[in-house]
């Protein structure tokens, strides 16, 4: 429901959609017009170092830090906008540019290291170089591009603004870094009011073209039990069903204490599902696990994503193909092929949509399921791989895919979440080895049935390799208990991956898994007694005879009595021997 604020009079949902969708392209355009401004070098080498021109730090506030350094959007002609929509465009510029900022750092320590000739990159020299290798690879390809485009090597430094074209800003509009004036949001008991003032057209000249508007939503009824203390101010946006709130509240969680943590479950990334999960305990005779994982379905959403990605790669490649023909057409054949790319690049957003609902609902029905599984075996925290150092490669063009394809990201976030409701605190720890590696040994796995499964000889241990690595995940957590780093906006995360036997035991931690039963059914073949007087059947092979041979060949004295010998015909003389010259 719509109502305007001063009036009291009702709005129509479709009016409310079109004045956001005006004040959406309002603050689009400016943010694309400051961002195409401050793409050169300087920018970045300011955000960089973090100082004003009085060399006073930049404030953590993005509006703040844009008014110090006098950037300001600029819109439309005789356009009036008010200041705190201004603060909503900077706050956004902001946030991307210094995103941007580390990336043109990282291309100019690439940069520095990559040969042009054979279009590699030396490895790096310390820590302060490493990189993800998913954007070195990235970078690679585009300074490999530059140096068959240019010639050779670059000239002095690369940066961001060499390779790449400044980005499109996204049309929504982060209503947090405004005050009262813009927005203010109430909760009432089962509704939220959102107050905010919206254009009444689309280029408003004057302050009396801006009103502010009553609208009311409903909260979702999974969040009305639960003690959310405070709503914040939304990010809206628009999509094909009309306009979205996408809000963010403070919860009260019960607090979590890692150090006396002595259960653990192990979360491990899988190529063929989302992940699998394992348990192990510490207790006073060492670390145990009953080496019997839990392995996450998926319910055939992966199928689904994966036979979504193949139709926008196809549409992709369409569009590319009538772009490529569309530059040399003659003029009404290229309208024609320019409405044919509109319809397949809007079918393409749509298929990413699409896939981005069902990453949505994958991620959070994983987290509840994991969550669900930590409760019930009374862990006190939930060690994860660390996302930096995975890295999708050696695994098949199937699964490499299909990995990189996985919402894990988003999974890690959903699980951190939901698990914060329970009091399960949520740590990352280090990745390397933990398929490879025997719980209780530490020695290399031997791969006995392919891929999916280990076995390791020397601690008679073995199973799916997803539950053996989540084993040694919670190992690491419960180790390393003592030395988390914690940092603001990431999980807490343990560096350190340290060692110590994992006893197989038969205490029951985990659920026990549900199994269908089936109907039974009766295997065995009853017994056949032969009948008296009758000899069994034999079967003769063929005797091997030539094209030419016409005398077939008489039966073996062995089926003398048998009822299914037949008596065979004369011999019939060969044609050959009863023919006569004249």
């Amino acid at each position: 429901m719509a109502v305007d604020d001063a009036t009291g009079e009702h709005i129509g949902l479709d009016d409310v959609d079109i004045r956001v969708g005006w004040l959406l392209d309002l603050i689009a355009a400016a943010g694309g017009e400051l961002v195409s401004r401050l793409w050169h070098p300087a920018t970045f080498d300011v955000l960089a170092a973090g100082r004003d021109r009085q060399d006073r730090r930049l404030p953590t506030q993005g509006h703040v830090a844009a008014a110090r350094l006098g950037w300001t959007p600029r819109y439309l002609d005789g356009a009036y906008v008010p200041s705190r929509v201004t603060r909503v465009v900077t706050a956004q510029v902001m946030a991307t540019l210094r995103t941007l900022t580390y990336r043109d750092s990282a291309i100019t320590a690439l940069s520095a290291r990559f040969d042009p000739a054979t279009g590699s990159l030396a490895p790096p020299t310390g820590s302060a170089e490493y990189v993800p290798p998913g954007f070195a690879r990235g970078v690679q390809r585009q300074l490999a591009a530059r140096a068959r485009r240019d010639g050779g090597a670059p000239a002095g430094r690369v940066r961001i603004t060499d390779l790449q074209e400044p980005p499109q800003t996204s049309a929504m509009a982060r209503l947090s870094a405004a005050d009262r004036q813009l927005a203010r949001i109430t909760a009432a008991d089962r509704e939220l009011m959102l107050t905010v003032k919206l254009p009444t057209s689309p280029a408003p000249a004057v302050r009396a073209q801006w009103r502010s508007i009553r609208l009311t939503a409903a909260i979702p009824e999974h969040l009305r039990g639960r003690t959310i203390t405070d709503w914040h101010l939304p990010t809206l946006v628009l999509d094909r069903r009309g306009l979205l709130w996408r809000c963010a509240g403070t919860e009260l969680a019960p607090a979590a204490d890692l150090m006396a943590g002595t259960v653990a479950v192990g979360v491990d990334w899988s190529p063929t599902s989302l992940g699998a999960a394992a348990i192990t305990a510490d207790n006073p005779e060492g670390l145990v696990s009953d080496y019997r994982g839990w392995t996450y379905d998926d319910r055939g959403l992966g199928i689904k994503l994966a036979r979504l990605q193949a139709e926008g790669q196809l549409l992709h490649a369409k569009a590319a193909r009538l772009t490529r023909l569309a530059a040399t057409a003659p003029p009404e054949v290229r309208a024609q092929l320019e409405e044919k790319i509109a319809v397949l690049d809007t079918h393409r957003t749509a298929v990413g949509v699409k896939r981005g609902k069902i990453n949505r609902e994958l991620a959070f029905h994983f987290a509840r399921q994991v969550t669900d599984y930590a409760a019930a075996a009374d862990a006190e925290m939930i060690a994860v791989e660390d996302l930096t150092t995975l890295e999708t490669r050696g695994h098949g063009r199937v699964n490499n895919n299909r990995a990189a394809q996985s919402a894990r990201r988003r999974a890690v976030a959903a699980l951190a979440h939901t698990a914060a409701g329970v009091g399960v605190p949520v740590v990352s720890v280090p990745a390397r080895g933990s398929s490879a590696q025997c719980p209780g040994c530490d020695q290399p796995l031997a791969r006995p049935g392919g891929y999916h499964t280990a076995w390791c000889p020397g601690c008679r241990v073995g199973g799916n390799r997803d539950h053996l690595a989540g084993v040694n995940l919670a190992k690491r957590a419960l180790l390393g208990k003592n030395k988390v780093t914690r940092r603001r906006g990431q999980l807490p995360a343990i560096r350190v991956a340290e060692h110590a036997p994992v006893r197989q035991c038969r205490d029951k931690h985990a659920p026990t898994p549900s199994r269908p039963r089936h109907r039974r059914v009766r295997r065995s073949r009853p017994t056949v007694t032969p009948r008296l007087g009758v000899t069994p059947k034999q079967h003769v092979p063929a005797s091997q005879a030539s094209v030419w041979d016409t005398v077939k060949p008489t039966p073996p004295h062995g089926d003398a009595g048998s009822r299914d010998t037949r008596t065979s015909p004369t011999p019939a003389t060969p044609v050959a021997d009863s023919t006569r010259s004249t």
